[in-house]
């Protein structure tokens, strides 16, 4: 062996891991988010902690000694860009997994050619459940998790008269329809209900109804920067009702970005805000901040979003392989979880959602918010129960309290 070789491989046996790992062939994460458009203030933080996640990772030798690449479309908060970005993911750069999308529109937009592809493909969002798809695994909170905890809570409190106004799309309807159902299991009266248009930012008629009826609270299901409006409208109105939402504060911070009182006396039911004490969530915040200190508001999204990129790595780390069916039997086998700034969570293998810790968060007078109450280790219990088993039986349809699966 001549001199020359002899550095060489004395060169390469000690190389840094973060180099050889730089060397492997990257692990491909596609990503469809908006980075602009009408959702995009409440998906940047998204975007940022799905980076984090990635980075803290490959410093740490990535995924099975390879490193993640990200590949990201900024959908823009258009339908036809998620589905032009999503073929051209699938087509092109052949990702090993895709996350993405805000709105239950985006999703159901993309998820025909997630399953035409057979693409494994995580949704990292608080929505309005009912989605068995073998190709989808869901991170964040649905119904069964914050409704079933918050509106119970709220009637034995503020009363049973209850009146709902929604985002006029999947998102609001469905989740107006799980209010409906646990308002009536609580033998409580639905006095109203709403849904607005998402080009709506004029609520004076809205506001109106309310008062004649005069509800005990009021659930929000609003979405968007122009549905927010709502908010200083109606404490200008003097309307002076409990409100009640699983999406407000924990997504779009509005008790940051309006003034006083327009959020007050609002309950909602996240997974993770950023106003969450305790060591887990602190350590978050801190990495966080200190990689993205200008970002405005840490919400749950951002916190699924993180989490998701760890259920992916332990789900390969199983599998031992990056191959979507490999990865996609090693979430339906169980057993895979993360401890996130939540504290643990972990996927159900029957219907691909997750474990959640569920915060009471009670905006105050002052916009600050307290936490009266926390439920641990929420299950995603109801498509199971239902009858949805994605690690017995294949499916790809999305299910509501009226039209539940055929078991």
């Amino acid at each position: 062996m001549n001199k020359i070789r002899r550095i060489a491989i004395a060169c390469a046996l000690t190389l840094p891991v973060s180099l050889a790992v730089m060397a492997a062939d990257p692990v491909k994460l596609g990503l469809l988010e908006d980075q602009s458009g009408n959702f995009s203030l409440a998906v940047i933080p998204k975007i940022h902690a799905t980076q984090l996640a990635i980075d803290e990772i490959n410093a740490k030798g990535g995924i099975l000694g390879r490193p993640i690449k990200l590949i990201h479309y900024d959908t823009q908060s258009d339908n036809t860009k998620f589905q032009e970005f999503a073929r051209r993911l699938i087509q092109t750069d052949k990702p090993d997994v895709i996350f993405g999308a805000f709105s239950s529109a985006s999703r159901e937009a993309i998820r025909p050619i997630m399953d035409k592809a057979k693409q494994l493909y995580f949704y990292n969002n608080q929505y309005e459940g009912g989605v068995c798809d073998s190709n989808v695994f869901v991170t964040g909170a649905v119904p069964e998790q914050q409704f079933s905890t918050l509106v119970p809570w709220l009637m034995e409190k503020y009363g049973k008269r209850v009146y709902t106004i929604a985002a006029d799309y999947n998102f609001g309807q469905i989740s107006a329809e799980w209010v409906r159902k646990i308002v009536k299991e609580n033998g409580g009266t639905m006095v109203g209900e709403e849904f607005i248009p998402l080009s709506v930012n004029q609520f004076g008629q809205t506001i109106q109804n309310i008062q004649k009826v005069k509800p005990d609270f009021v659930m929000t299901l609003l979405v968007g920067n122009l549905q927010s409006a709502y908010f200083e409208q109606q404490a200008a109105a003097n309307l002076n009702l409990p409100m009640g939402s699983s999406i407000q504060v924990g997504q779009a911070y509005e008790h940051k970005r309006f003034k006083p009182p327009a959020l007050k006396n609002m309950y909602v039911t996240p997974n993770y805000i950023e106003e969450v004490d305790s060591p887990a969530s602190n350590d978050f915040k801190k990495r966080f901040k200190a990689k993205y200190p200008d970002e405005p508001y840490i919400s749950q999204e951002a916190a699924n979003a993180y989490d998701a990129v760890y259920i992916y790595k332990a789900a390969a780390e199983k599998a031992k392989s990056t191959d979507m069916v490999a990865v996609r039997k090693a979430l339906e086998g169980g057993g895979i979880c993360t401890d996130g700034p939540q504290g643990k969570v972990c996927m159900d293998p029957k219907s691909h959602h997750m474990s959640h810790t569920i915060y009471l968060a009670h905006v105050q007078d002052d916009h600050s918010i307290k936490f009266p109450k926390v439920w641990n280790d929420i299950q995603p219990y109801w498509l199971g129960e239902a009858g949805c088993n994605l690690a017995a039986k294949a499916d790809y349809s999305q299910y509501t309290p009226s039209s539940p699966p055929k078991k």
